[in-house]
């Protein structure tokens, strides 16, 4: 085959199998923690209670499944879309073993409590050194590749991954700077509000370019690959770009409603988040409509599924994201699951589904076959994760806006007509059901990390005829 020659598929093999099982980890992690809220007594050990796995949940998803998710897409495309074998010589391994590395000493540090206490930058300073040597020789990879491109052309998926690169590089060196005063243990070199401001100002940037940019960049190679049709509007993907990445940026301070933050400076981020929602749909619209004259695969073809409803959700979370941002929606869906839910309509239905697709995607290429070892089962996975997803999110929704509105609730004299355990109380019965929705969710998984482990095996074995053997899986 030629194409062994001419790219470097190794490093996106590793990476692609790696999405699958930390997702499987991830998403397990996050199954335990659900239930925890569900049964109390499941909270055994100081090392696996609630305070100490949520934040093991949240790296394990974002970072080790998201992350492998970007790594492998990207290599992949920067390699397909340049016409040019990936740069970097030894620094592309490193990337790989760095990266895995980094997420084991997040699996150790954070069930011990080692913890800066910084939402999704909870690791301490060594990792965090480590995380920015991995980042600069992904972001050397990256553009190297594409400063030895063969045309002259530089893909829009390549912008979005550029921008990721560079953004979370940026993100992550500001946030962590502090002072270590033991091997373990730091403290922000930021105080008070401004240790604040400087967390959300990263933490919502995670979401925005870590979540966000990195995936549309999966987006706008995967679908119109998978649907077999040009992106609906060139130009459409270059304003999208440019008015997500200026926007994205500034819309921190919403997180920070009716806190010591400056009023000002909260509804500076609310009026950035409202804008926001024109770029998203943007994107959005260019998404969908790229299936013009390929609705029809939809019927049969279980990966542009996959990628068709990661849109719908991307389009639905990126509604929503705006609309909480709103400083007197804010005031009811504060501190609520209304936010977890839309965290997770982002996370499952957005993240989760292109990232299963664009992996569904490689996978088969990557290991010498036509498909994967049982379309059936990619369908099958569709419809759990898709269940899971939607019991997920609707519980949150009904539970969140419930807490919202009675911790608000008063009486005519003023005092309040609930207690807080009365709102736990009534939110109980919808955390059973979100548990249900991670259940569905991560049997997928399963399902996917057998089918991907079945087509390894029978790949490797008949990857040199090309007629397809008589069984035809």
């Amino acid at each position: 085959m030629a194409q062994a020659t001419t790219y470097n598929d190794k490093v996106v093999r590793q990476f692609a199998v790696m999405t699958v099982i930390w997702g499987i980890v991830g998403m397990l992690v996050g199954v335990v923690i659900a239930a925890q809220l569900v049964w109390p007594e499941l909270n055994v050990a100081p090392y696996f209670h609630f305070g100490r796995l949520r934040p093991l949940h949240t790296n394990a998803v974002i970072f080790a499944f998201g992350g492998c998710a970007l790594f492998a897409t990207s290599y992949y495309v920067v390699q397909r879309t340049c016409h040019a074998r990936l740069w970097g010589g030894p620094l592309i391994p490193l990337t790989f073993w760095g990266w895995q590395l980094v997420i084991v000493l997040a699996a150790i540090t954070l069930p011990l409590g080692i913890t800066t206490s910084k939402e999704y930058a909870e690791l301490e300073w060594p990792i965090d050194l480590l995380i920015a040597v991995v980042w600069v020789a992904y972001a050397v990879v990256f553009f190297g590749t594409i400063a030895k491109r063969q045309v002259s052309h530089i893909y829009v998926a390549n912008w979005f991954y550029g921008a990721f690169i560079i953004a979370v590089a940026l993100l992550h060196i500001v946030n962590s700077m502090e002072t270590p005063v033991s091997l373990t243990k730091s403290y922000s070199m930021y105080a008070g509000a401004q240790d604040a401001m400087v967390q959300w100002w990263y933490g919502h940037n995670a979401v925005g370019f870590f979540l966000t940019a990195g995936f549309l960049g999966m987006m706008y190679y995967f679908v119109p690959k998978q649907a077999g049709r040009p992106v609906y509007s060139y130009r459409l993907s270059i304003v999208h770009f440019w008015a997500l990445i200026f926007t994205y940026m500034w819309a921190g301070p919403h997180h920070l409603h009716y806190t010591a933050l400056p009023d000002w400076t909260q509804s500076v981020g609310m009026v950035f988040s409202v804008i926001l929602l024109a770029p998203s749909w943007g994107g959005m619209i260019n998404g969908i409509m790229t299936l013009s004259g390929a609705w029809h695969k939809l019927r049969t073809d279980p990966i542009l599924k996959f990628l068709v409803t990661s849109l719908s959700f991307y389009g639905m979370s990126t509604f929503e994201g705006p609309m909480m941002a709103i400083k007197s929606v804010n005031a009811l869906s504060h501190y609520t699951d209304w936010t977890i839910g839309h965290v997770h309509s982002g996370a499952l239905g957005w993240v989760a589904m292109v990232s299963i697709g664009s992996i569904y995607f490689l996978l088969p290429r990557l290991f010498g076959r036509k498909e994967m070892y049982s379309p059936e089962l990619v369908t099958i996975h569709f419809w759990m994760a898709t269940i899971g997803t939607v019991l997920y999110i609707a519980s949150m929704w009904i539970s969140g806006v419930m807490q919202g509105l009675m911790w608000r609730a008063i009486n005519a004299d003023g005092s309040l007509a609930y207690a807080f355990v009365e709102g736990v109380k009534g939110s109980y019965p919808f955390w059973a059901v979100r548990w249900l929705g991670g259940v569905f969710f991560l049997s997928g998984m399963i399902l996917m990390a057998y089918n991907m482990f079945r087509t390894i095996a029978v790949g490797k074995t008949d990857a040199v005829p090309v007629l397809a053997p008589a069984g035809h899986h």
